[in-house]
This record gives C-alpha cells, structure tokens and sequence, in this order.
C-alpha cells in the first residue's frame, strides 16, 4: 500500500469495525449455542412439523420370538421336526437342531385381521392402532452388540442413545423433569450404555429409575425451607461458575450445575408425576397393577403414561424382572407365556389410556427387542438369537395403524420382503419427530456423528400421511 493509498486512521476504524462487531457477535452467540448444548430442559424447533412430541420405547431385553408372537408360519407348522431345507447363514453361535414350530395358535384381530398369537390376547385387541413391522433386521448375533445397536445405532463403540439424540434435539417440554426417563427395575447387562449420551453434552443421558416405589433417590426437601436451600444452591452456583472459568467446553461439569438446578425444581413437580398411587383404582386395574403377574410392568406403563403427558420426551421402558428375560434358550414353552403374561395387558392398557386422552396422535410408542428367535430349534425346548429377519410394532405418532409391513420367508428365517433395519427404525422414528435423520448431527473428533451414522431411510410406507 502506497502513502498515497494508506487510509486514514479514521477511515480504518469505519471500514473494520463492523468486522470486528460480528467477531464478538459469533463469539456470544457460539457461547449462547454451547451453553444451551449442555442444558436438557430446552425446547428446539425441529426441522419440519413433527407427527410425535414424544416416544415410550417398550424394550424387551433378549430377544422375543416373532414366529410364536406376530409372524405365523404354516409352513413351519406343517414340516415341525423336519431340517431347514436350506443352509443357514455362516453367522451362528450356538447349532439349532430342527425345525420347531409354534406351540401356540395365530387368529386373525380387529377390522384388519391381522393375525396375533393367542399368547397376547390384550394386544391383540389394539391391533388397529398397530403397525407390524415383519421384516427388521440387525447385524450382530449377541446381546452385547445388537442391544447396542438397537439403543444407539451402533454395535461396537460408545455412541449417545436414541432417547439422547432426541433430547438434544427437542429439549424437553417440562423444564422441571427429565427430557428421557429410563425404567428398569432390574439391572440389564449392557448396562447405562443403552442409555448414555457419550459425546453429548451429559445433560441427554437418560434418568435411571429402578425402584418403582421410590423413583429418584433424595428427592425430598429435607429440614430446610425453599428459601434457604434456593441460597445455598445459589451460592454452590457462584463457586461452580468460578470453578468452571479454567475449564471451559468442560460438558460434564455443566451437566452437573444444570442437575442442582434441576433437582430444585423437581423437588415440587417430580414426587407428584412418579406417584402412580395417586391413579383411580380403575386405571390401576386397567394397567394390571392390582395382580401380581402385571403389577411390575404395569407399574412402569403407568408411570410412562403420567411422565409423557407431562412433557417427558423419551421414556424407555426395559421389562428387566432380570436380565435378558426373553432371552429363550430353553424352557420356551414354560418361560415365554409368563413373560407375555406380564407385559400383554400393560402395554395394551397403555394404548388404550394414551388414546383415550388424546395422547396417541403425538405419542409414538415402540415395541421390541434387540433381535428375534430362530425358528429352528435350540435343544428341545428352546430357540438361538436371530438377527436375520424378526418382529417389531409401532403405534401412534402418526404411524398407520392395522397394517402388516414387511415379510420373512415360509419359515421365518429371512426377510425377503421391504427390509426394515435397525437404522431405517431411527430414521423413520426421528422423521416423525420432525427430523432429517441426516441433519441432526453433533461434530465430535473431527467429523459429524449421527444416530443412523452413514445409513437408513425412512419407511414411508409406515406413515399415517
């Protein structure tokens, strides 16, 4: 630049100084972003209108099987004890034997006539609100990776949960409970991976209750007024913020300032949502809670009612008696009755109760496992993992009801027909929230992560349009 070119020192500060406005600009408003990306109890715009507010994820840790549930098999029926007259895959743990088929007996249900197992006569009854998806597949033979898989879209590595990616995108609609609840009465052997945040922001993680008779441990008020607990949280407030000033982007240590503030808040609105006694004495007979064979799983349906119609926007639901309950490697004929026993009324008193309130049209809910069962048999009485082709149903949140999507072969080995997999599931579960499964990302190492990662599509033809 010339003597003659130089600007004046006046002419600089007018020329830049905007420039220099919208660096500090971007710098606040990067600060407003990291600051809400650490909070749980915000509301966010999706992407495009949702369908669903909310999702309760009804898991059933080990693996039902679709052949003695919602997939029925004639053929399997017909040639009972007979081999599988084709090669089964590579990929197996442990040898089945013979072809075993159902013990229990398929009927045909509500004005679609779908056919259900007489093993689940309350489901049954809400089969018009229901899509049954008979072609899910998974990629991993073993609990350990395909629970994984189903939770958080991934098999081998730490990545957050369904119901994280969710309340990072969405918040919550109730600033005084959790964004996602988590369910589990007993401990499941995967363990807080299924519903962890990972990467994100430990505000997403999900909110473990495990005794249903007392949901959050230390909730209560204690000796001390409001006023004097609102100072002393007010001034470990003042001591976290200085501790903080050296470890900024520290997502953890705002998780946990954020928790104080929100275990004040819920010390009001919390023991009333978790009070399930406080149900009329119809709809705890509705919910089963009255008889010991559905008290348990009655319970948590109830409870996942109250927490979604109070702006909770995930809740999952593990049927955890122990671990890996339907997990049937032998004792099929004696141990999966009881287990349906135990969830078919509660679940379809769940429909029922969410579409009596008008919760239904904006509440997704979701049934399944990680995988099915082999139609062949393990032992004499039991049936392996199987990953290859299995059930699972969909209900609400602008799901069509009484519709069959998908099929499995003669035999319920593969599915041949409109393929669903676990990754096509989260896309079309995070469509009907009002997301592009492959927009809603978080940028971690170096790259952007999503649920679905590089995979999925939604299956239009689920949808309510």
């Amino acid at each position: 630049m010339t003597h003659h070119t130089r600007p004046s020192r006046r002419d600089l500060l007018a020329g830049t100084g905007c420039g220099f406005g919208m660096l500090a600009l971007a710098d606040l408003l990067s600060a407003g972003d990291h600051e809400r990306s650490a909070r749980a109890d915000v509301d966010r715009l999706p992407h495009h209108a949702p369908r669903a507010k909310r999702v309760i994820f009804l898991y059933m840790p080990g693996g039902p099987s679709h052949v003695d549930l919602f997939d029925p098999k004639p053929r399997l029926t017909a040639e009972n004890g007979q081999p599988l007259p084709f090669e089964k895959p590579k990929l197996e743990r442990t040898k089945t034997g013979n072809l075993l088929a159902s013990p229990w007996r398929f009927a045909k249900h509500g004005e679609s006539g779908i056919e259900v197992s007489e093993l689940l006569p309350h489901t049954a009854a809400c089969i018009d609100d229901i899509a049954v998806i008979r072609s899910m597949v998974a990629d991993n033979i073993n609990h350990t990776g395909a629970a994984l898989q189903m939770c958080t879209g991934e098999q081998a590595f730490s990545r957050p949960s369904m119901g994280s990616w969710l309340t990072y995108g969405l918040g919550t609609e109730n600033q005084n409970l959790p964004g996602f609840v988590v369910v589990s009465p007993a401990a499941v052997f995967q363990g807080a991976q299924l519903w962890a945040s990972s990467f994100l922001p430990s505000a997403y993680q999900g909110t473990l209750v495990r005794d249903l008779n007392h949901p959050i441990s230390n909730l209560g008020e204690g000796p001390d007024s409001t006023d004097r607990q609102r100072t002393r949280l007010d001034a470990l407030l003042r001591l976290n913020e200085i501790h903080q000033r050296d470890r900024p982007n520290n997502s953890q240590l705002e998780a946990r300032i954020a928790s104080f503030e929100l275990a004040f808040r819920m010390q009001r609105e919390a023991p009333e949502a978790f009070d399930i006694a406080r149900e009329s004495e119809s709809t705890q007979k509705l919910y089963g809670t009255d008889k010991p064979e559905t008290e348990q799983f009655g319970k948590q349906c109830l409870l996942a009612r109250r927490l979604v119609e109070r702006g909770v926007r995930f809740v999952q639901l593990f049927d955890a008696p122990h671990n890996n309950a339907w997990d049937h490697h032998s004792g099929l004929r004696e141990t999966l009755p009881k287990r349906c026993q135990a969830v078919d009324q509660p679940v379809a008193a769940l429909l029922t109760d969410l579409k009596s309130r008008g919760l239904l049209d904006d509440t997704l809910v979701l049934w399944g496992g990680e995988f099915g069962r082999t139609p062949t048999a393990e032992g004499n009485n039991g049936r392996e993992h199987h990953p290859f082709g299995f059930t699972m149903w969909m209900a609400g949140g602008g799901i069509r009801g009484g519709m069959v999507h998908g099929a499995t072969d003669e035999y319920g080995w593969h599915s041949i027909q409109d393929k669903v997999h676990v990754h096509d599931l989260h896309a079309t579960i995070l469509h009907q929230m009002g997301f592009d499964h492959e927009k809603l990302t978080y940028r971690h190492g170096g790259r952007d992560y999503r649920l679905t990662d590089v995979h999925g599509h939604v299956v239009k033809e689920l949808l309510d349009t």
